[in-house]
């Protein structure tokens, strides 16, 4: 049977992300990045919280992740959840579930210009090609351009 193990997030870094390399030479970073959520109560008062969650990133996105986010940024985390379990030094049972990220976005403006690095990219990516228009004919003496966006199917 079939399974989904997906994690999407939009927040705020509280930390920088920490890049450290594990003794085979692999790349990690790990971060946390706060959620918010607001709602009314029975009373009819408005009530906020935050969640926090712990994101890591391996090999290339993890350099990526220490070069392009910092402390305080908005960012996109798409990603699978896994619970690591350890035993601490006192003797008792630890888990905790993070987000394994294989996808980021950095949503923050940058400081130089004030786009976010998604405008950023499509101003200087290759521009979107406009579908060509067809001719169609309609009269023996006259053609008219249809474009192909306007046909409702």
């Amino acid at each position: 049977m079939f399974s989904l193990n997906r994690a999407t997030i939009i927040g705020h870094l509280t930390r920088d992300p920490e890049l450290r390399t594990t003794p085979n030479g692999q790349n990690v970073s790990s971060f946390s990045v706060a959620t918010n959520r607001r709602w009314t109560d029975a009373t009819g008062a408005q009530q906020d919280a935050a969640e926090f969650h712990d994101i890591v990133t391996w090999g290339k996105l993890a350099e990526i992740a220490s070069t392009i986010l910092h402390k305080g940024d908005r960012a996109y985390v798409e990603g699978r959840l896994q619970t690591r379990n350890w035993e601490a030094q006192d003797g008792s049972r630890r888990s905790k579930t993070e987000i394994v990220a294989e996808n980021l976005i950095n949503l923050s403006p940058r400081k130089e210009t004030g786009e976010t690095i998604m405008e950023a990219a499509e101003k200087s990516g290759p521009t979107k090609k406009e579908k060509p228009k067809e001719k169609v004919k309609t009269t023996e003496t006259e053609t008219e351009e249809i474009d192909i966006n306007d046909i409702p199917f």
